[in-house]
């Protein structure tokens, strides 16, 4: 084998090993948190009823044990919140990799309260399960992203950073299929169903230290020359990393003199306008769409739909499986089609899926085969989401700020799509019953919108270098060059201040 084809192979492995070892314990957790709630619905249900009647002798009214699920659904989200927070503070003080590492702190202690709810007779124990999952949720979903998407070169760093969306449709197809009543989710069993997190969390503590931390965190934020060098050539193979390394130099060295940006004072700058607009905007449109309340509450919409109950079960698969099929074209064209044209693209077509859902679920009743014209509907609107707004949305924070405000920019980001979701899953149920068939125009809005500003105000940032994309989102911050400053760099220079 020539010289060259070796040194491509051994970048490919290792780097590929190194997404791997980040995604199985990173966003595959949130996937597959996010979808095994589902299968067990009416048994949780159930144990939440036959819990409070143990303890008091009489049932919960019909009403409360929908809002006793609704909250065990919806303190995912809101755990996950409180991980967005962490995430910001740990990827500095404690670098990228070693996060990922000790996040699953939070996985091993979830997985023991879910695995002896049943015995101790205490739903809250399920609920305070659920929190601890969206604690770690929150930190793997900011900082799995950063890592990767700094540790890839420029030329692979969209397809890179989409395998954070690969791994999410992941881990949403194998609970769906590890919650099948013939596998874990039986009435019996639902406890080792949720305690099972266990499992991907222990596959990253065996692997991923034997990967390299961030070249970019190791020289700009630990000023340690030598651990990058020695990262960017296990990453890149045994080929010459001067040229790379010159670039994360000079990236660093436009830093100097500048005082660290904590996550509030990015919403002061104007040389930081355009890019948390689009952050707060596409980062809220994600979560508004509705796409992952068809994960949570799949069974339910199916229902709706009318589709016959022996064959939701396979139908919930069958959601998943979309958005990892499109997840995977998404990660192979995103280098070719560009940010843009995928974001742009996928709102538009979940819009006008949603348009079909709405009139099949209100021509049910009155034409044969609606109810599977809506069921098809829903697995377009995940094609859709999963061929650009899984995955390019979780992009932005790593390429439209600088080294060092990223983890600011993530910590923004994660507040916002975990808020969202929150409110989305708790008030979903309560949509459901107060829109009926019209339950999809709220989330019909959200994708035009989405679309609208993707067209007119987001960037191309395809196979620029981070110096480059600055450049030009100063020259679009500040149009009329004379009353500008002149752009001498990113604005931060130590991210190890918050």
């Amino acid at each position: 084998m020539p010289a060259s084809s070796w040194r491509s192979a051994v970048q490919g492995r290792v780097l590929l090993l190194t997404i791997c070892a980040a995604g199985i314990g990173g966003t595959f957790q949130f996937g597959y948190n996010l979808s095994i709630i589902n299968a067990p619905t009416l048994h949780i249900q159930e144990f939440t009823n036959e819990t409070w009647r143990a303890r008091t002798g009489r049932p919960l009214p019909d009403h409360q044990v929908l809002l006793v699920w609704s909250l065990i659904v919806a303190l995912y989200p809101l755990g996950g919140l409180f991980g967005a927070l962490l995430a910001g503070p740990l990827a500095i003080t404690l670098g990228r990799k070693k996060s990922l590492l000790v996040n699953n702190i939070f996985v091993v202690a979830a997985a023991i309260l879910f695995g002896f709810s049943r015995k101790a007779g205490s739903f809250e124990m399920l609920m305070l399960g659920r929190l601890l999952t969206g604690v770690s949720a929150g930190v793997s979903m900011s900082v799995q992203p950063m890592y990767l998407g700094e540790s890839a070169p420029k030329e692979l760093r969209g397809a890179v950073a989409m395998t954070s969306a690969v791994f999410t449709a992941l881990g949403i197809v194998t609970g769906q299929v590890v919650g099948l009543r013939e596998l874990l989710g039986g009435p019996q069993s639902w406890p080792l169903l949720l305690a099972s997190c266990l499992v991907p969390g222990a596959v990253q503590l065996a692997f991923l230290p034997l990967f390299p931390e961030s070249p970019r965190y190791l020289l700009i934020d630990r000023g340690d020359t030598e651990a990058c060098r020695a990262a960017l050539q296990r990453l890149r193979g045994a080929g010459d990393v001067a040229e790379e390394l010159e670039e994360l130099e000079r990236e660093g060295a436009a830093c100097q003199g500048c005082h660290a940006q904590r996550p509030w004072e990015l919403f002061q700058h104007r040389a930081l306008r355009r890019q948390v607009t689009s952050l707060v905007v596409l980062g809220s449109a994600m979560e508004l769409c509705g796409n992952d309340t068809v994960y949570a509450y799949a069974s339910s919409l199916f229902w709706e739909a009318g589709v016959p109950g022996e064959k939701v079960q396979y139908a919930i698969i069958g959601t998943g499986g979309c958005e990892l099929l499109s997840a995977i074209v998404s990660c192979v064209v995103i280098e070719k089609l560009g940010r843009r044209l995928l974001l742009m693209g996928g709102y538009c077509l979940m819009a006008g899926w949603a348009c079909v859902f709405t009139a099949a679920l209100c021509l049910q009743s009155s034409l044969p085969g609606m109810p599977y014209l809506a069921m098809a509907c829903v697995f377009a609107f995940i094609l859709s989401f999963g061929i650009g707004p899984a995955g390019v949305t979780g992009i932005l924070a790593t390429e439209l700020f600088d080294q060092t405000a990223r983890p600011a920019a993530y910590m923004i980001c994660g507040v916002l799509m975990w808020t969202m979701l929150f409110l989305v899953g708790l008030g979903f149920p309560f949509i459901m019953e107060g829109l009926s068939h019209f339950l999809y125009v709220p989330f019909l809005g959200v994708c035009v919108c989405g679309a609208i500003y993707t067209g007119f105000f987001l960037p191309e940032t395809k196979g620029k270098s981070f110096l480059e994309i600055s450049e030009e989102l100063h020259r679009l911050n500040f149009p009329w060059r004379a009353q500008g400053p002149a752009w001498r760099g990113p604005e931060v220079t130590e991210s190890t201040e918050l």
